[in-house]
């Protein structure tokens, strides 16, 4: 029988970005009663080193969908990172919906033993599908949806541990 990889991939991904766009409209709530200019808590950080709000969901945007794409055999669309506001990036967010909706269960489902290509500027990693799911593209999501609360949240925006899980049931 095979796995069905759809349900651990579209289904995880479409929570996770409905959170990310109600905590994002939370902290563009609180910026405004603040009186906090919403170019601060986009280009907010959690440490000097670490990527801004905006980028964080911008990772966030690309991982699902290149894990979509490569677990289905597809091309990713192109969205390039030139998001400057909170409209943007829940404009980038519903992009990335649309096209996760878009793949077929059929297209992932069964692909647990394909190879997965991850290249990156300095070099290429090789996997089978369910080990790329459940090993990187999950965990990578995950980090940049937690890194995004957590900016959020450091900056006083009040979410808890709901707004992250997005609602249960």
């Amino acid at each position: 029988m095979a796995t069905e990889l759809y349900d651990l991939t579209v289904p995880a991904f479409l929570r996770g970005f409905k959170a990310m766009a109600a905590f994002l409209e939370k902290a563009r709530a609180h910026a405004d009663a603040k009186g906090i200019p919403h170019v601060d808590l986009l280009t907010a950080r959690l440490y000097e080193d670490m990527a801004t709000l905006t980028s964080q969901v911008q990772r966030a945007s690309d991982a699902a969908k290149f894990a979509g794409a490569r677990l289905a055999g597809i091309e990713a669309p192109a969205i390039p990172d030139t998001e400057a506001s909170f409209n943007e990036l829940k404009a980038r967010i519903a992009a990335t919906v649309a096209f996760l909706e878009s793949i077929p269960r059929d297209a992932i489902d069964g692909r647990e033993d394909a190879d997965v290509e991850l290249k990156t500027p300095s070099r290429s990693f090789q996997f089978k599908g369910r080990g790329y799911l459940l090993g990187f593209a999950l965990p990578n999501f995950y980090f940049h949806l937690t890194t995004a609360y957590g900016i959020l949240r450091h900056n006083g925006v009040p979410l808890g541990k709901m707004d992250y899980l997005g609602g249960i049931g």
